[in-house]
């Protein structure tokens, strides 16, 4: 059966146009193997749309938690998704869903894209590889060059900014995504030179929180309901002083913005630098455990590895408007944190700086 509230018709019916896996995530601390399909639907009003499934194991294969992020992500869109007149274009759509015989949950979500900010990132590292590889034989046109990195700065700020909006539409409307990073977002293109055509959406909303007022005094149940999944959360912000409601709304907007920083400092390096130069983890540790989120210091260790010299530059944009922007992001002091649309104000978001 379909899902109440997101039937696309009577007559409407999926159909797989290939039943292998095509990608498999490991999501959260249970371990849930969540399994993605391509498909179609063939009837009804919106025949011949593309969906992507996504398959939540059935609770014998996988617990409770499985059948909780399913519902938690189902309810995520429900809610966003309430308005017909007023929804992002840079969230993911969900279509429909339905329950199998064997307790499996299948979410299908419209296919915009097959291309997550990872593979971006991870393609546009190998192809620098190759470029620096091939100038060994022959110069590279100085040209041609310039005009590679000006449209890759280009992509990366209009992806940014694609993930910035679908994030600022979520806190507008009281949720946190809580699992914001460079494989939550998708991206119908990772051609550089069609960056005008890109448009980012955030996806995997099976973490997300609602932070109504209504909802909040709920956070320390772990029985039932989302607070197995955003008790973490609540304990970050009592560690943090956050004990009112109001601070505990206010550090888990935070929460996402520092996420939101740990992506803006991902795709400043890796798609600027050869592959195997610079990781998500590798890049993680740099910030936080070498140079304890002290930016002007993980600078100058950058500056003196000529490897890391491209995304030095990117971010040197604007006076340092990107070193500027990334610190107030991944401030320690999540009350100094900007809000997500003070991050799309920002110089450096604007494209002002190229």
């Amino acid at each position: 059966m379909f899902y109440s509230g997101f039937q696309p018709g009577p007559d409407a019916e999926y159909s797989l146009e290939d039943v292998g896996r095509l990608r498999v995530q490991d999501v959260g601390e249970g371990n849930v193997k969540i399994r993605l399909h391509e498909g179609i639907i063939t009837q009804g009003p919106l025949r011949g749309t593309p969906v992507i499934f996504k398959v939540y194991p059935g609770q014998r294969a996988a617990g409770v938690e499985a059948d909780i992020m399913a519902a938690n992500e189902l309810s995520a869109h429900a809610f966003l998704q309430s308005n017909a007149k007023d929804i992002s274009q840079n969230i993911q759509i969900l279509l429909g869903g339905f329950e199998t015989k064997t307790g499996e949950q299948w979410l299908a979500l419209r296919d915009d894209g097959k291309y997550s900010a990872a593979d971006y990132a991870k393609v546009s590292s190998e192809n620098l590889t190759k470029n620096r590889a091939v100038g060994v034989q022959k110069s590279w046109n100085p040209f041609e060059q310039e005009l590679t990195i000006k449209r890759k700065r280009e992509f990366v700020i209009k992806l940014l900014r694609g993930a910035m909006s679908g994030l600022a539409y979520m806190h507008n409307h009281d949720r946190l995504h809580q699992s914001l990073g460079p494989s939550s977002v998708v991206l119908n293109t990772i051609m550089e030179r069609d960056a005008a055509y890109l448009v980012s959406k955030l996806r995997d909303l099976a973490f997300s929180v609602d932070i109504r007022k209504t909802w909040l005094p709920r956070y320390s149940s772990m029985e039932k309901g989302p607070g197995i999944l955003d008790d973490g959360l609540w304990r970050r912000a009592s560690a943090a002083g956050a004990f009112s409601l109001m601070d505990k709304r206010a550090f888990g907007i935070s929460d996402d913005i520092y996420e939101a920083g740990l992506l803006f400092a991902y795709l400043a390096f890796v798609p600027f630098c050869e592959a195997g130069i610079m990781d998500c983890l590798s890049l993680q540790r740099l910030l936080e455990s070498t140079f304890q989120l002290d930016l002007k210091a993980m600078r100058e260790y950058c500056l003196a590895d000529d490897r890391l010299l491209e995304a030095v530059k990117f971010l040197d944009l604007g006076a340092g408007a990107g070193w500027e922007l990334l610190q107030v992001m991944l401030n320690p002091d999540f009350r100094k944190r900007p809000i997500a649309e003070a991050v799309l104000n920002h110089r450096f978001m604007t494209g002002a700086v190229l």
